[in-house]
């Protein structure tokens, strides 16, 4: 006998995609929420990564997504809201969304830090309407547990992420195909 999916992870399904293709649906967060969260994850970065904090110092711009849910049973989607730093103060607030298909079960929960290490690649990304990560410019994703540490001398990417605090069943982590969009707060 078939096993038929549940209309209530249909439903999942169908809502986790409509708030990744409509992101004003999932909106709720204040700027207030997002800067207050934002500096939680930057204490934790510095904490937990070792040479984060001097690391961050050389950014001409960082992108920080305090919480990244992804959901997805078969189709997945992915939202997040966070704010843009130069100088250590908020300029701009900004959503990510990224929609899947394919094998995949389960939910998890992450910090993403996209740090911008060139001016030209800070300016191209705050020209933009909508930035995806893979088409519009690659980003080197570098993941980092708890006491990790970062060696500098190896990186030269003009974008780098990090993805650390990952909580939840799913383990793949990507970026591409990940949009970023300015949003008002």
């Amino acid at each position: 006998m078939k096993r038929r999916p549940s209309i209530a992870v249909i439903a999942l399904c169908a809502l986790l995609a409509a708030a990744a293709l409509h992101p004003g649906i999932a909106s709720a967060a204040t700027a207030k929420e997002i800067d207050v969260s934002v500096d939680v994850a930057l204490e934790r970065f510095h904490s937990e990564i070792k040479g984060g904090k001097e690391f961050l110092k050389s950014a001409r711009g960082v992108l920080i997504f305090p919480k990244v849910y992804k959901a997805g049973f078969v189709a997945g989607a992915e939202y997040g809201e966070g704010s843009l730093r130069i100088g250590g103060k908020t300029v701009d607030y900004y959503s990510t969304v990224a929609v899947s298909f394919g094998l995949q079960i389960g939910a998890q929960a992450k910090t993403i830090i996209i740090v911008f290490m060139q001016q030209q690649a800070l300016d191209n990304f705050r020209a933009s309407s909508g930035w995806e990560a893979g088409v519009d410019g690659s980003i080197a994703l570098i993941t980092v547990g708890a006491g990790g540490s970062i060696d500098t001398t190896n990186i030269k990417d003009p974008i780098v992420a990090f993805a650390f605090g990952q909580k939840g069943l799913m383990v793949n982590i990507t970026l591409e195909g990940s949009k970023f969009s300015k949003i008002e707060k």
